[in-house]
């Protein structure tokens, strides 16, 4: 299938820094603390009230998850809402996730992933506040934002309060990527933002209702605890993983590079134990780096190709740039020798248009492409300001 360029076997080496206790120049050596971790500021808004969690594995409270926290507090939590990857956070990309009972404390779980995306008028009538606190990694595809959506629209259709524990903003530096067109709107694209948007999910709902993005521009009433010592120049490393194929922060960084990969023929590495950090497709004839795609339960069940030898790039000394990087799209797109094969059905939704793919088979340079994004990422940042929380990068 492809022609393995000498240039693959080889990942180029860089110096990332990470870590959130690093020094920055706003809040120099203090922790970050995340809204949940805060509940001096929110338990007297529960009292009394019926409430619903969107949550999964990231909400946690000192290494205790969020419904567990709050029922010590005799918070009268009535149910769970979960998001793709379930509640635990065990669940492929993509798998269908049924409602369940926590087997801990036999709340109800309801997903909101499947065909049940937004709460039921009749699963939230019996509400009176809903929590949402979920980890996010900043990248237009990845569905917890969108998440955010059809909750806040469920919401303001049935008049619910939403409060928002926010999280940092691990890819929260910088702004990258095309803007979605709305012709490409779905559950991997739903606003029309870059890829990298550079906001935490709190800044986003303000946008979203300031946008007036919600179905008939309805406007959900949302109280935010924001995060304490976060700005938009900290660096933040993620306790818990925030799904099965990000299991640390590089793969994190990676990610909004990576996974318009998940729209090609190329293996991200689902299916082994560096996801996101690794490139390759079958070839029998390559030397250098490969990799066995293996089913792993929590991780992929069912991988691209599963037992399958791979070659390619091992990226784990990769830079950690403040851009979307597309030499390894290009370039294994120029290695392909069937072209035609190259791109599915999900790239363009993943680019969030059919630009992006007509750009790299005419033969556009990186360079060339990235500078076709500038006006409308300008015009991104300027609506962006009105909503942020945080001391921005710029």
């Amino acid at each position: 299938m492809y022609k393995l360029l000498l240039s693959l076997l080889f990942c180029i080496v860089f110096t990332p820094s990470f870590g959130q206790n690093d020094q920055h120049p706003y809040f120099p050596g203090d922790k970050i603390i995340p809204g949940a971790e805060q509940p001096e500021l929110y338990l007297s808004l529960l009292k009394k009230k019926k409430i619903a969690l969107v949550v999964n594995q990231t909400s946690i409270f000192n290494n205790q998850h969020l419904l567990d926290f709050l029922l010590s507090k005799k918070v009268n939590v009535v149910k769970v809402f979960s998001p793709e990857h379930g509640f635990r956070g065990d669940a492929d990309a993509g798998e269908k996730v049924k409602s369940t009972k926590d087997e801990k404390t036999s709340i109800a779980v309801i997903s909101l992933y499947g065909d049940n995306k937004k709460p039921k008028p009749e699963q939230i009538t019996d509400v009176d506040l809903v929590i949402f606190d979920m980890q996010d990694v900043g990248a237009r595809f990845y569905t917890f934002l969108s998440t955010l959506h059809y909750v806040m629209e469920a919401c303001a259709e049935n008049k619910k309060e939403l409060l928002i524990l926010d999280r940092p903003n691990p890819n929260g530096e910088y702004v990258d990527g095309p803007v979605l067109d709305k012709n490409f709107s779905s559950f991997v694209g739903v606003h029309p933002i870059p890829i990298v948007h550079g906001m935490t999910l709190g800044e986003l709902a303000q946008m979203i209702n300031g946008e007036k993005w919600l179905k008939d521009s309805l406007q959900c009433q949302i109280k935010i605890t924001p995060c304490k010592n976060y700005t938009h120049l900290s660096r933040y490393d993620v306790p818990v993983k925030p799904s099965p194929n990000l299991p640390n922060l590089l793969s994190i960084k990676l990610y909004p590079s990576l996974c318009l990969f998940e729209g090609t023929n190329v293996s991200v590495g689902r299916g082994t134990e560096t996801p996101f950090q690794i490139l390759g497709v079958p070839d029998s004839l390559g030397q250098g780096f490969s990799f066995t795609p293996k089913s792993i339960v929590g991780m992929a069940k069912k991988p691209l190709y599963e037992n399958k030898r791979c070659t390619g790039i091992y990226l784990g000394s990769s830079i950690i740039t403040k851009q979307i990087d597309l030499y390894y799209l290009i370039l294994f797109y120029n290695s392909c020798k069937d072209k035609t094969k190259y791109f599915n059905n999900f790239f363009n939704k993943l680019a969030g248009n059919a630009i992006l793919q007509e750009q790299i088979k005419s033969g556009l340079s990186a360079e060339e492409i990235r500078k076709t994004w500038q006006p409308d990422i300008q015009k991104f940042k300027s609506k962006r300001k009105n909503y942020l929380l945080y001391t921005d990068f710029e």
